[in-house]
């Protein structure tokens, strides 16, 4: 995709406000370079927590917001992600004012560049008041699924009928308003409050931006763009618009490619559960033993922080022996560069919306083992919609994980879910095309902005 012209641009500029964990920077910042190749400046307004070097980002005029946290959260990723995100809503507020302040004054001076609107992530409560008082247009980007968004919105509706928060007693019932989602697949109780906020966040923004294609999320799409009072613009997936770009808050580890050369075609599980799951020690030892028992080969992201309470992990004894050479362990991977890779025939996920999409638009077949947030409804799509991958459950032993990982990569059920997947991963090309959906999307976008 060609850069526009200066003229094309308009003078314009995009302020851009990602919340600082990675599956949330990723489809912002790959957002705010597409729409900088469509021809705008770009403003990316950051906290000090998990900050971008902006070195990586020449391209882009970064804006530092100062939110206390260095001190009391220096690891990443915090010990809970969720205690982080509302002490980076009670510390930011007044920075993120004075920052828009200054931007809109300095725009206003220098009378070249007006400043078109503000994106957002809705994770975050306060920059619907702050760009309100500013006059400043504000679009939400929903950096999930937009089919879990729809859940979310029927959330009061379903506490009302009583599915709402799950009961224990009936889990495994199959959620009658939202198939083929069972109860446990809703969100706990605990999160109620950050929905709330997510929702009232997007809900009164001029426009969402979707990270999806119509392809897979139809129904959903259309459901919201009948039901919300802005335009929804689905023009995912965003990391396939334009060059790919590291948007890597931690340092990736390319010796997973080097190893990766040396395997044979779809031979590989890639085994990777983000940047924040985390797992019991029991849990981590099943996992290592189902892999060492599968006999295939695997390349295993373990990050710091992934067991509960550590930063470190201790292989069990005899592993490394019953392995080999046939295991790759590295503490974070570039993930698309892997995904993409002719060597990788599965992917053993957490079912973030990132990984999800990422995996379809390289047709690699997904074993989810979702952890917490819309993960678990993402997985159970997965593995009963679109019928392109199995789904574990936590806690589950190392034969069951062993005989999961047999039929993602090698038994005859693999072939079906690669066949479904390589249609998926088509359609996901198809849409990006001229005239074809996100494509069209995109263009609605751009003049939509313009027009604010």
């Amino acid at each position: 995709m060609e850069k526009l012209t200066q003229q094309s641009k308009m003078n314009t500029r995009l302020l851009i406000f990602p919340a600082p964990f990675q599956g949330h920077v990723t489809p912002m910042i790959h957002l705010a370079n597409l729409l900088y190749y469509k021809g705008f400046s770009i403003t990316v307004i950051q906290s000090t927590y998990n900050a971008l070097n902006p070195v990586s980002y020449p391209h882009f005029t970064f804006c530092l917001l100062n939110d206390g946290l260095c001190e009391a959260y220096d690891k990443c990723p915090p010990p809970k992600a969720f205690k982080i995100l509302d002490d980076l809503n009670a510390n930011c507020m007044e920075p993120f004012r004075d920052c828009i302040s200054q931007i809109m004054k300095d725009a206003s001076a220098e009378d070249q560049e007006r400043v078109a609107c503000l994106i957002i992530d809705p994770v975050w409560s306060f920059p619907g008041d702050v760009a309100n008082s500013f006059n400043l247009p504000r679009i939400a980007l929903r950096t999930g699924g937009l089919s879990t968004y729809v859940v979310y919105e029927s959330l009061p509706l379903l506490r009302e009928k009583g599915y709402f928060p799950p009961n224990e007693k009936n889990l495994n019932d199959t959620l009658l308003e939202f198939p083929p989602l069972k109860l446990k697949d809703l969100p706990g109780e605990e999160h109620y409050d950050l929905i709330t906020c997510m929702l009232r966040e997007t809900n009164t923004a001029r426009g969402i931006i979707c990270n999806t294609f119509e392809d897979l999320e139809d129904a959903a799409i259309a459901r919201l763009r009948k039901t919300l009072p802005c335009p929804v613009f689905s023009i995912g997936p965003l990391h396939k618009h334009v060059p790919a770009s590291k948007v890597s808050i931690w340092k990736e580890d390319q010796t997973a490619i080097d190893w990766l050369n040396t395997k044979a075609p779809n031979s590989v599980l890639y085994v990777s559960f983000g940047s924040v799951a985390a797992m019991t020690e029991d849990e981590f030892n099943e996992i290592t033993w189902g892999l060492a028992n599968s006999e295939q080969p695997f390349l295993w992201v373990i990050r710091p922080g992934l067991i509960q309470g550590s930063e470190n992990y201790m292989l069990p004894n005899g592993f490394k022996d019953i392995v080999s050479k046939r295991g790759h362990i590295v503490k974070w991977a570039p993930q698309q560069r892997v995904l993409s890779h002719a060597a990788v025939g599965g992917f053993w996920t957490h079912s973030g919306w990132n990984s999800t999409l990422e995996s379809i638009c390289e047709g690699v077949p997904m074993l989810c083992l979702p952890f917490l947030g819309d993960q678990s409804m993402n997985a159970r799509f997965v593995s009963e919609k679109w019928k392109i991958g199995l789904q574990l459950e936590r806690g589950m032993k190392r034969d069951e994980i062993e005989k999961a990982i047999r039929k993602l990569m090698v038994e005859e059920e693999s072939k079906e879910l690669r066949s479904r997947i390589a249609y998926l991963k088509e359609k996901s090309e198809v849409c990006l095309m001229e005239d074809h959906s996100s494509h069209k999307s995109l263009n609605m976008l751009t003049n939509y902005i313009l027009e604010l």
